[in-house]
């Protein structure tokens, strides 16, 4: 099986950008998109052989996520059943007969890390919604985790230890989600592989000069170690700030 995730940053945007083909290309039983934007009925997008499924924000053109699945769930679940974490359309949870697939674009900490705080809240209440997911059936997440895990996921860790996305805090959430079952899959088939990034700032060409983070992942449980093909990051995709990344399982 081949799954697909990608911050799209706006859905409407990156359809006028040649979403659909890239689409079609692809080709994945499960493609996962974080930071639609969207509202209700504001896109009518047609993906013959799919169904279909969005969690939108509250707040107009802000956050949501989506799931587009060839095969139906067994059942499907928006957010983490927790209010204050369940209104900005972060987190979608498909049932299948062996696994849950959940997309999740993880709250940002924002410039001057204003929104820290509640993020670290987010990270252990996100990470118990997981593992009660896991004693259940295997978890395949994926998303914009909005971290950069280790020194090798982003091109310039040396100014960047006080930024959001790469402070020692969100690092350690990350760590302490790998410890408690999971399995990081870029990094399982590929350790020590440099600049592999799947995020650039519109900031000073850095795309064009791969000034990068890689913050968007597929995170599986251990369990399911023995099904992992490979990994990867399509940095050659364009249309938004983020690239998709790639799970392939048996």
């Amino acid at each position: 099986m081949k799954f697909i995730s990608w911050n799209v940053n706006g859905l409407r945007a990156v359809v006028k950008k040649g979403f659909v083909d890239e689409f079609n290309k692809l080709d994945a039983d499960i493609f996962a998109l974080q930071e639609i934007k969207l509202s209700e009925g504001q896109l009518d997008l047609e993906l013959p052989g799919y169904h279909m499924y969005y969690n939108y924000a509250q707040r107009k053109g802000y956050s949501g996520t989506a799931v587009f699945t060839k095969e139906e769930p067994l059942s499907v679940k928006y957010g983490i059943g927790i209010e204050e974490h369940d209104d900005e359309g972060r987190v979608i949870t498909c049932e299948f007969d062996d696994f849950y697939f959940i997309t999740c674009y993880t709250p940002n900490s924002k410039r001057g890390l204003e929104r820290l705080d509640y993020r670290m809240v987010w990270e252990d209440a996100f990470r118990e919604y997981l593992n009660r997911l896991d004693e259940i059936k295997p978890v395949i997440l994926c998303g914009d985790l909005n971290v950069a895990h280790k020194e090798i996921d982003l091109a310039n860790p040396s100014t960047n230890k006080k930024s959001a996305g790469f402070t020692i805090e969100e690092r350690s959430k990350f760590t302490e989600l790998l410890d408690s079952g999971y399995i990081d899959t870029f990094r399982y088939f590929y350790p020590e592989k440099t600049q592999e990034y799947s995020w650039w700032s519109y900031f000073a060409k850095s795309r064009d000069r791969n000034i990068g983070w890689r913050i968007d992942y597929f995170v599986t449980s251990d369990k399911l170690k023995d099904r992992l093909v490979d990994a990867k990051i399509h940095q050659d995709i364009m249309g938004s700030d983020h690239c998709p990344v790639e799970l392939i399982i048996k």
